[in-house]
């Protein structure tokens, strides 16, 4: 089972139902992965989705990545895949496979530069960032790239959300 817990800060607009669309996201992301049997899994995934501000994605960055400034979407995965799948195997227990952490400025203009409704791009970056906590990296290879835009495309139509690499091809 995946279990899904949102924070949402201030900076995001209360004109949508942010928990709601990252519980739908994390979903159609692990749906649409080589993880389906943690859907359906006696075994509690848990994934923290935190909506915020440039600026903590920013801190996160540097701290983390050691890169001083804002990106749009952060993935803390903490698990391993090939434990990701003992844990499910295993039938029991909880894990916190992971945090993902999008900043609302970024996020905002680049959902205007794609024509898209905020939330349209922020299900994209969560689903994105989901793909990440399971061990998927398009930074490893073409391959591996088109392997992991493929996976979100399906877990956006899912959603009812249409491909956003159609729409650009700039790779967020």
């Amino acid at each position: 089972m995946i279990a899904v817990e949102a924070d949402v800060s201030d900076e995001w607009p209360d004109s949508s139902d942010w928990p709601g669309l990252a519980e739908r996201a994390v979903q159609a992301a692990v749906s649409a992965s080589d993880f389906t049997d943690l859907i359906e899994g006696a075994a509690v995934f848990e994934v923290s989705v935190k909506f915020t501000s440039d600026e903590e994605v920013r801190l996160l960055n540097g701290q983390w990545r050691a890169k001083d400034k804002p990106t749009n979407v952060l993935s803390f995965p903490m698990l391993e895949p090939a434990l990701i799948e003992t844990i499910a195997a295993a039938g029991e227990g909880e894990a916190l496979l992971g945090d993902i952490v999008l900043a609302r400025g970024i996020c905002a203009s680049e959902a205007q530069e794609k024509g898209v409704e905020i939330a349209t791009h922020a299900a994209h970056l969560i689903v994105h960032g989901t793909l990440h906590l399971l061990g998927y990296d398009h930074e490893t290879g073409d391959e591996d790239a088109e392997d992991m835009e493929q996976i979100e495309r399906e877990a956006l139509a899912a959603i009812g959300i249409a491909d956003p690499y159609h729409l650009t091809e700039d790779h967020s």
